[in-house]
């Protein structure tokens, strides 16, 4: 995808380092940032310098690079891994890109490390960014169907930030809104703003106006109202982790969103590349949900007017309690259709094995 007309990744290797961009900094500004260990990038990833499934999976894998380097034996090399996977529990990218990452690895001696491991994480990266296209391609149709039975835009919600700053590339699920968008069907993006870290607010309805796709930033508890008036064609959101059964663990509100659109017969669909299917997992309720610091609730961070740096400021009285878990779970009842690389599915397992026989 492009910045200021300048096409961009989430994330890339560089002689001796990776690069990422730093989500923390946007919409403000874009700050490329260099990660030279695998302290570094641990760090990234649970503070959020990168966030959505698709490019924590990449990260960590390019994460296995650098450890590749910095370890000498097999030891120090799981050690490194247990670093990486300790980070965040509920995106399955994580985990599915370390394990991948060790398989290579095991059998080879530690001098043949290395130029495996940056194989493999080009390769997972490449592979993400392919996937996103494809979903693109499969979710277009949905759209376009729906612009062929109204006059106006198709009018889309979304919750968080599942587009290309959430993957490698493309997105999920807004890569079918990209497809849409660039095929010239007229589309309409209601952005949630996705409290409290503010995702759909600081990335999602940034990346859209670099693409120049028309979109109106909601609050988060504006969305039912909006499908009660009508005024939402279809919802469509990603997910961090997804049974095989079809449950969808999804930034802290999707079900909610689920709840309105079942109750107004909007659909609702979910937009995955396969690497965040968990086929060890049936029953959504069992995915870890990761609880982060109460500080995300009570404080929120912005731009001044005519200022360049950003100030944080307290929201609540001093010593507010706060709670603050960072998912939910959608049960698959709610789920319309799951958008995937290979094409679209029901949210049950049968069909889900159906599309993936080889994975499920």
């Amino acid at each position: 995808m492009n910045i200021d007309g300048k096409p961009f990744r989430t994330i890339w290797a560089s002689t001796d380092h990776v690069e990422i961009i730093d989500q923390r900094c946007l919409p403000f500004h874009c700050t490329i940032e260099r990660l030279e260990t695998v302290q570094q990038v641990a760090t990234a990833i649970t503070d959020m310098h990168v966030r959505g499934a698709g490019c924590i999976g990449a990260t960590a894998g390019y994460g296995m690079w650098l450890a590749a380097r910095e370890a000498n034996t097999a030891d120090q090399l799981e050690t490194l891994a247990t670093q990486l996977l300790e980070t965040r529990p509920t995106a399955v990218n994580l985990h599915w890109a370390i394990e991948r990452q060790l398989a290579a690895l095991r059998p080879r001696t530690p001098d043949a490390w290395a130029d495996h491991a940056l194989q493999l994480a080009n390769t997972i990266a490449d592979e993400d960014a392919a996937a996103c296209t494809q979903i693109g391609k499969h979710g277009l149709p949905l759209i376009q169907k729906h612009a062929e039975q109204k006059d106006g835009p198709v009018n889309i919600l979304t919750h968080c930030n599942a587009g290309w700053l959430a993957f490698v590339d493309h997105g999920s699920a807004t890569a079918p809104i990209y497809a849409a968008h660039d095929a010239g069907i007229p589309v309409h993006v209601w952005v949630d703003e996705t409290r409290p870290r503010n995702q759909g607010t600081r990335l999602t309805a940034w990346e859209l106006a670099q693409h120049g796709v028309p979109h109106t930033l909601i609050v988060d508890n504006a969305g039912g109202h909006l499908m009660q008036r009508g005024k939402v064609d279809m919802v469509i959101t990603g997910t961090d982790r997804t049974t095989r059964s079809g449950d969808v663990a999804n930034k802290i509100g999707t079900y909610l969103k689920a709840l309105s659109a079942r109750d107004n017969d909007v659909p609702f669909y979910v937009a995955l590349p396969s690497s965040t299917f968990d086929w060890e997992l049936s029953d959504g309720f069992a995915i870890p949900i990761e609880e982060r610091s109460p500080s995300e609730v009570t404080s929120m961070s912005g731009l001044r007017c005519n200022e360049t740096s950003e100030t944080s400021i307290a929201l609540t009285p001093q010593g507010c309690p706060a709670a603050n878990p960072a998912f939910d779970v959608t049960p698959r009842h709610l789920v319309t259709g799951l958008i995937t690389e290979r094409g679209i599915c029901e949210a049950n397992e049968e069909a889900i094995a159906q599309l993936f026989p080889d994975l499920a």
